[in-house]
């Protein structure tokens, strides 16, 4: 059987430590093209994995031999690049957020469709153990009527991640257009509504920026959310945690109450009302920290939604309903009322 032909988009450090290795280490896959405005990182990469560079992203769409991509540019460029890359005939996997306003998700949802590719954004929290775990044992009613929620994403910001330090683009809001909300929120935003099984329908957010100074964009957010059936609960994004990251979300329901990534040992514990505990150990959560790298399953995923032509787990709609929150947060924030989705 053929292997999928890929080309990267954005040599940056979610392409280096993600996308590269993860597409490398895919026995259904060859990497044949990189490209990155800096061309020396492009150049870089392309030795690397044995693939062609390129400093423009049209002239690697033109390359007939691709048969699939992965957008890893900064947030201003995803929407454009997976809209030309579709038109090209090219599968898409883009990184969150996918797109900077909801016209620009639908343009390329459309593209999708009008192409007959796949479009999968890469939320990858629905892809952790203690998640698939978690949302299971909701479905399977073991946790009784969910109540509430609160989940929190925080650490001590991109520069620290970044390509480009403390110069990084996640800073500049003409090409990161969302700070901390974009960057972390988003995925947790996601992550609640593939858990409960719900969408979220109404929004209140304060959001600012308090931590970098270099930055026009917000780095603390804390959004309050309520779902179709009346769950209500917290979201926390911030790039202001400045020892420990903080991934972990916490379930409260009618018969127990699920922490999900909230002890170091056990990456799901259950106490119920009755008294009893289960722990899990399930394998950790992905992080950028050195030295704890773990697969986060997307691009696996993505490569057999190609293989057996299946829509992915997080298809474009499903980008557009977790980005849409996002967007709410912000016009909460500005406009100072509970927005309704």
């Amino acid at each position: 059987m053929d292997k999928i032909k890929v080309g990267i988009i954005g040599c940056g450090s979610i392409a280096k430590h993600r996308h590269l290795p993860e597409y490398a280490g895919n026995e259904q896959v060859e990497i044949i093209a990189v490209c990155d405005i800096v061309e020396e990182r492009a150049i870089e990469m392309a030795r690397q994995y044995n693939a062609k560079s390129y400093s423009n992203f049209e002239e690697l769409l033109a390359n007939p031999d691709i048969t699939a991509v992965s957008v890893c540019t900064p947030n201003y460029l995803h929407a454009p690049i997976s809209i030309a890359a579709l038109n090209a005939g090219k599968h898409v996997l883009c990184e969150k957020p996918m797109a900077t306003s909801r016209e620009e998700a639908e343009k390329m949802i459309a593209a999708a469709g009008k192409n007959n590719k796949k479009l999968m954004i890469a939320h990858n929290q629905r892809f952790v153990p203690s998640h698939q775990k978690a949302k299971q044992l909701i479905e399977n009613g073991e946790v009784g009527k969910i109540y509430s929620f609160r989940t929190a994403f925080g650490h001590g910001g991109p520069e620290g991640w970044s390509a480009d330090g403390k110069e990084t683009w996640f800073f500049r809001k003409k090409e990161a257009f969302i700070g901390a909300m974009g960057d972390l929120g988003v995925h947790k935003t996601d992550l609640l509504r593939y858990i409960l099984g719900e969408e979220i329908v109404e929004v209140g957010a304060f959001v600012e920026t308090s931590a970098k100074e270099n930055a026009d964009v917000d780095d603390t957010a804390v959004c309050i959310l309520k779902t179709e059936s009346g769950i209500i609960g917290t979201l926390a994004a911030s790039w202001s945690y400045v020892s420990k990251e903080d991934n972990s979300t916490i379930i409260y329901g009618e018969k127990g109450i699920l922490r999900l990534e909230d002890d170091p040992v056990h990456s799901l514990i259950a106490q119920y009302k009755n008294g009893e505990v289960v722990k899990y150990e399930l394998g950790g959560i992905q992080t950028n920290e050195e030295g704890k790298q773990t697969e986060s399953q997307v691009i696996k995923h993505f490569v057999n939604s190609i293989l057996n032509d299946v829509e992915p787990l997080v298809t474009g709609e499903e980008g557009m309903k977790s980005l849409q929150v996002i967007l709410a947060a912000l016009e909460s924030n500005e406009s100072k009322r509970i927005v309704k989705l």
